[in-house]
């Protein structure tokens, strides 16, 4: 199905592109990641998809239909920012149902029976039933921000974009929030544009993925073939490889990965290469530390150079040490020649 397609996108800032000749669909139905550091134009980008920003070149088009001349009100999409922006004053059920009064004319809008059903609904959908009459100060910030996607959903907008939703919220509110929106966002069933700088919760998210730099769409395409394939090395760097090698280093690699394979330049994984008493590999122990999951190294490896490894957290390993390794080939990425 077509969903949102824009085509060439520029936005300008005082005569500076901040979104350059951008390129990207969203399928209906789908859960789009836009990945960028700050400055690379996502936020941006969504603005302008929800008419806030007006674009210098290009088009923007939901369901085949061109959106330049349809105001920001007239689209049908729900806009979510980082704080939620409740209304403090409101109760929760009062706030999620919001928006459906506001569809009704001015002497119509009293509590009716179908608005309490659908908010009582929408409060369920986000795992908050029996929360109707709390009040936001009563809530902790994961709550107050899955109220407001309740909100977000509550007149079924055929798109909801996401501005940074997670980031005000400290990283372990964070990782298990961006679980709960994973299947939130699949249950409802609408189609999501989202930003963040965040590489874990658009993972943790979404079934799509784009990256911008510097206002430019670098890599588009499902979740996994992004994370597999990165377009060049920077993108495979900010994706969380940790990282990148070529040369001589490159070469030896790929004698034990793929001998015949051609490609000059990997990509690395903290934990594509692990030690193993009967591993190819011969390196020495620049340093080592034990994390809860793993022992984690830094390695001199013999014809490769320095890199990052991991063990078993039981190991005991010593600066200074001759140890053994082999490459997880999962935990790597072949980089196209040339960039």
């Amino acid at each position: 199905m077509p969903g949102l397609e824009i085509h060439g996108l520029t936005v300008r800032f005082d005569g500076a592109a901040a979104v350059d000749a951008v390129d990207l669909d969203v399928p209906a139905g789908s859960v789009t990641a836009v990945l960028g550091p700050s400055g690379s134009g996502k936020s941006t980008l969504l603005r302008a998809v929800a008419g806030l920003e007006p674009p210098a070149a290009g088009s923007i088009r939901y369901d085949g239909r061109d959106l330049a001349s349809t105001p920001t009100h007239r689209r049908g999409f729900a806009l979510m920012f980082q704080d939620g922006q409740l209304f403090p004053h409101q109760t929760v059920g009062r706030n999620v149902g919001y928006a459906l009064r506001l569809r009704r004319p001015a002497w119509r809008r009293g509590a009716r029976p179908e608005e309490g059903r659908r908010v009582d609904e929408l409060l369920e959908l986000v795992g908050l039933a029996g929360y109707r009459d709390r009040m936001p100060g009563t809530l902790s910030g994961g709550e107050r921000q899955r109220v407001a996607l309740a909100r977000s959903l509550a007149v079924e907008p055929r798109m909801l974009l996401l501005d940074e939703p997670l980031s005000a919220l400290d990283r372990d509110l964070r990782e298990r929030l961006a679980a709960e929106l994973h299947d939130i966002l699949r249950r409802a069933g609408t189609t999501t544009l989202l930003v963040t700088h965040d590489q874990e919760e658009a993972f943790a998210i979404a079934d799509r993925m784009a990256v911008l730099r510097s206002g430019r769409l670098v890599q588009a395409g499902s979740v996994t073939d992004v994370w597999r394939q990165p377009a060049d090395a920077w993108t495979a760097r900010f994706l969380g490889y940790a990282t990148v090698i070529d040369g001589a280093g490159a070469a030896a690699l790929r004698a034990l990965v793929d001998p015949a394979a051609t490609w000059t330049q990997l990509a690395l994984r903290r934990s594509a290469i692990r030690l193993d008493p009967g591993g190819p590999l011969r390196a020495r122990v620049l340093s080592a530390r034990v994390t809860p999951e793993q022992l984690r190294l830094e390695l001199e490896v013999d014809g490769v150079g320095r890199l990052p490894a991991v063990a078993e957290p039981g190991l005991v390993v010593t600066v200074g040490e001759t140890v053994r390794a082999r490459v997880v080939p999962d935990r790597l990425a072949a980089l196209p020649q040339g960039r």
